[in-house]
């Protein structure tokens, strides 16, 4: 299934006019985009990682897996947690960012104990 296709799918009965308005594009933008084309120079259209999160939310459809459809998943602009460690977690992701700010004696013994955890294996 392409983007296009997905998000025909999504607006279902709703006028296009009323979809785009809920995502703050305009009426004409969200028709490329399920077009799949620019109809004025007939060229695949990419929407802005900004645009894909506005259109995930007015369907509440899950952003990851619009980029996924869209074929963006790879792309760092629009899939973050590529980029940042942990983005689904931001407890997880707190804590390892303040690693470096650690004392050298605790960053030790958390590595005696991540060597125990892999102890054993071929990590």
């Amino acid at each position: 299934m392409s983007l296009g296709e997905l998000l025909k799918e999504l607006r279902g009965d709703e006028a296009l006019r009323d979809a785009a308005k809920r995502m703050n594009i305009t009426y004409s933008y969200l028709a490329m985009l399920e077009r799949g084309r620019d109809r004025r120079t007939g060229s695949p259209i990419k929407p802005t990682p900004e645009t894909l999160q506005q259109i995930a939310k007015a369907y509440k459809y899950d952003y990851f897996k619009l980029i996924e459809v869209a074929g963006f998943s790879d792309d760092t602009s629009y899939n973050l947690a590529l980029k940042e460690p942990f983005a689904h977690n931001p407890t997880l992701q707190q804590w390892y960012k303040s690693l470096p700010y650690c004392n050298e004696q605790d960053v030790k013994k958390l590595k005696i104990i991540w060597d125990v955890f892999h102890e054993g294996g071929d990590n």
